[in-house]
């Protein structure tokens, strides 16, 4: 079941979180990120290389940062929250045709579609259903808080096989804010029943583990990349090169 959003708001943290924690709280539940955690943005470039040869793999990376700068933009611009929002799926249409003009690309209305049937599609890392099927096995509840559409969601979720491992699957459509702003953070807890410090969020985005440390979440940044971390004076509760690592959060338990 794919959740719009909520009006109720609970685990608000009152102060900023704190910087790497040794031994993280007694976490109950785990969301993950969608776009980036769960599914990789960046194999669109495989079909980008195919319909633009040798610009595939730029095609990707400038697609992706022009989509999380557009939803930046839609939360944070105008004298009312959510005044210029516009759904996931229209920022990653607006994006892909920004960054084919910036390459000089012909992006047509076959080319166009074809790659934005793409991103409904996209690759799922390997070690997803390993680490699903784990939690599933501790008997600990997971699911995706994500800035996707429901129906985006819906299909990459059952696209990549994994509607029966992931409940709740969140989608901040209806508050009409993107992450990182609280509104979209606050969702998780209040769909949750959990307070924010009890619940694991896990991104690949460092900037989307940033936001989620500050609002109160106990937080892994999967950095698949060896990025360095963000200057900004916090730090995730913990840092990993792959998803296995949420593992590590239940195993000292002795599940």
């Amino acid at each position: 079941m794919v959740i719009q959003g909520c009006n109720k708001v609970s685990g608000m943290a009152t102060s900023p979180a704190s910087s790497l924690v040794s031994t993280p709280p007694a976490v109950q539940a785990v969301l993950f990120d969608a776009y980036g955690t769960l599914f990789d943005v960046y194999s669109v470039a495989l079909l980008g290389e195919q319909l633009f040869p040798g610009h595939g793999e730029r095609l990707a990376v400038l697609w992706r940062d022009k989509q999380i700068e557009y939803t930046r933009l839609c939360s944070m611009s105008g004298p009312q929250p959510g005044q210029h929002y516009r759904p996931f799926w229209e920022i990653t249409r607006s994006a892909l045709r920004h960054a084919a003009a910036r390459l000089k690309l012909d992006l047509n209305a076959e080319r166009e579609e074809r790659l934005m049937n793409q991103y409904h599609h996209l690759s799922a890392f390997p070690e997803n259903r390993q680490v699903l099927e784990a939690l599933r096995a501790r008997g600990i509840r997971a699911g995706v808080l994500s800035n996707g559409d429901p129906s985006m969601l819906a299909v990459a979720v059952r696209s990549a096989g994994l509607q029966d491992l992931l409940d709740p699957v969140i989608s901040v459509h209806e508050t009409r804010r993107f992450k990182t702003d609280p509104a979209a953070y606050a969702l998780g807890p209040a769909a949750l029943g959990l307070p924010a410090r009890d619940i694991l969020f896990v991104s690949s985005n460092a900037w989307d583990a940033v936001g989620a440390t500050w609002y109160g979440y106990t937080t892994l940044w999967v950095n698949r990349a060896g990025l360095p971390p963000e200057e900004l004076g916090v730090q995730p509760t913990r840092t990993a090169g792959n998803l296995r690592a949420v593992l590590d959060f239940f195993d000292q338990r002795g599940n």
